[in-house]
């Protein structure tokens, strides 16, 4: 109890300030910006007594061979730099005696500040040095926290792609460019050139692909999504396999991850039996930016965003959490509209997810939906249902565990990494707050359609959070491509045994 008394003292003496700081960087009211505090390199003496000399010194050598983030021309830079300054991440564990009463140390944080990720373990906060400064303030105890990212500007800078938008555009027409190679994932790339590179694909493989148009966007961009199947046409008595990437507008690798697996269907069909199989005994319907207005928004204003762009009952505050918004176990705890995680004010109300309900339910009315993939990131999860409760148990619960750990070993056979298998409500943090996995596609489309359901969450663990370098794309790729495969043969052949 003393640290919400603490954290409610941070909040009274910053909020004022936090606020108006905010209203003057792209009209995000729920981010503090333009704090003092600490530079790099203290911030860095700081954590030298939880590192070898050695390694303190490697990190800040390397961080002092990079350009640093000040040192870019505004004028031509994309994105202003300046709304992240003095802001850094850090990762609260919840094994510690100052929090007595999670609930309400978790209600308490989400309040006023950003709650990148949530897990059962560990919840990492987006803080201002001076709300850091202010957090064991006056106290004779001490709040243990790790800081995971020091300096969210250069983070930002660093992992944002520098090419100029003709330069994007020239990439499809190069005579270096071949739909085939994996060139297009040598970086993450802007919703222009996706679209582009999908009709490319459609131009390159007429008798597999079908681009099918879904709806549009609040701010009128057209939501597409590819249906692959050796028969372009509709054909219901196959088994339907859903994937959707990018709901969340900042976890630019699900896309990039989407998109890949596109890529890999295409291109092996024909030459490899598994993906001839596939295609062959399924179809795919496959959304790869499924929030269009979001996506662009992070590489025009605000690489952290999330949500979509529609208007809320707040002029200053744009947005409703697509994740929030489908109509199963929807509810308005997340009524809040400057919030991150705002659900709207009925469900459904997120164009985006009504959109996706009138395709799976009036275009796709026929399609046998056997398999729903929701990709996400980050924390490395393989999530099944339910989100909205942990009380309930899904249909099935031995199958979908069992289904659920041979993802997992499928991902982890390929490039080692460990993907953790949950119900969902726990990773949402349902099972200590109500009403936190309300209104998700993953319930939705679990209910409603598919057979078989789950969310993955993408890299890392934090080490960069939704700033993941674009050398990662490509070993997500291979590693998520794995686990798919791994699902559509369950899906073809349950009986079957792959590993």
């Amino acid at each position: 109890m003393k640290f919400i008394t603490a954290f409610s003292s941070l909040v009274a003496i910053t909020a004022a300030t936090a606020r108006t700081a905010a209203t003057s960087v792209n009209n995000n009211a729920q981010k503090h910006y333009l704090f003092e505090g600490l530079s790099v390199s203290d911030i860095y003496e700081s954590l030298k007594g939880s590192l070898s000399p050695f390694e303190a010194e490697t990190l800040i050598n390397e961080r002092n061979s990079k350009v640093h983030y000040s040192k870019v021309d505004s004028d031509v830079w994309p994105l202003d730099l300046s709304q992240y300054e003095n802001l850094q991440v850090i990762r609260i564990p919840f094994d510690q005696t100052t929090i007595t009463d999670r609930a309400q140390f978790i209600q308490s944080i989400r309040k006023e500040h950003t709650v990148w990720e949530y897990t059962d373990r560990f919840m990492d906060v987006q803080l201002s040095n001076s709300e850091l400064d202010l957090l064991n303030y006056g106290h004779d105890y001490k709040l243990q926290y790790e800081i995971i990212i020091p300096d969210l500007a250069q983070s930002v800078y660093e992992t944002y792609p520098n090419h100029q938008p003709q330069a994007e555009q020239d990439i499809l027409t190069s005579s270096d460019f071949h739909i085939e190679s994996e060139l297009f994932f040598d970086q993450y790339r802007p919703l222009e050139t996706i679209y582009g590179w999908l009709d490319l694909l459609k131009e390159t493989y007429p008798d597999l692909v079908n681009i099918e148009h879904l709806g549009y966007t609040h701010e009128n961009r057209e939501i597409k999504a590819l249906h692959l199947s050796s028969a372009t046409g509709s054909n219901p008595t196959k088994k339907t396999v859903v994937i959707t990437a990018g709901i969340h507008a900042r976890e630019w690798i699900s896309v990039s991850t989407a998109l890949y697996v596109i890529h890999q269907l295409l291109t092996r069909y024909g030459t490899n039996k598994r993906e001839t199989l596939y295609l062959n005994h399924l179809d795919f319907l496959i959304i790869p930016v499924f929030n269009p207005d979001g996506y662009e928004y992070t590489w025009t204003r605000d690489r952290l965003w999330r949500k979509n762009r529609q208007d809320t009952p707040i002029d200053e505050c744009k947005g409703i959490d697509i994740d929030h918004s489908f109509g199963y176990h929807w509810s308005r705890s997340e009524d809040f509209p400057c919030g991150e995680s705002y659900s709207g004010e009925e469900q459904f109300q997120a164009v985006e997810a009504k959109v996706l309900d009138t395709y799976i339910n009036v275009t796709k009315v026929d399609h046998d939906i056997y398999g729903f993939l929701d990709l996400h990131s980050y924390t490395q999860k393989i999530l099944y249902p339910y989100a909205y409760s942990c009380d309930d148990s899904p249909r099935d619960i031995e199958n979908l565990l069992e289904l659920s750990y041979g993802l997992s070993k499928a991902v982890r056979m390929k490039k080692g990494k460990h993907y953790e298998v949950l119900p969902a409500c726990k990773d949402r943090g349902t099972d200590v707050i109500p009403g936190l996995g309300a209104g998700s596609a993953l319930d939705y489309m679990y209910h409603i359609r598919a057979r078989w359901a789950f969310q993955f969450k993408l890299r890392d663990t934090g080490t960069h959070g939704f700033l993941l370098p674009s050398r990662s794309i490509r070993p997500v790729g291979k590693e998520i491509y794995s686990g798919i495969k791994y699902f559509c043969q369950f899906i073809i052949n349950p009986e079957l045994s792959l590993l």
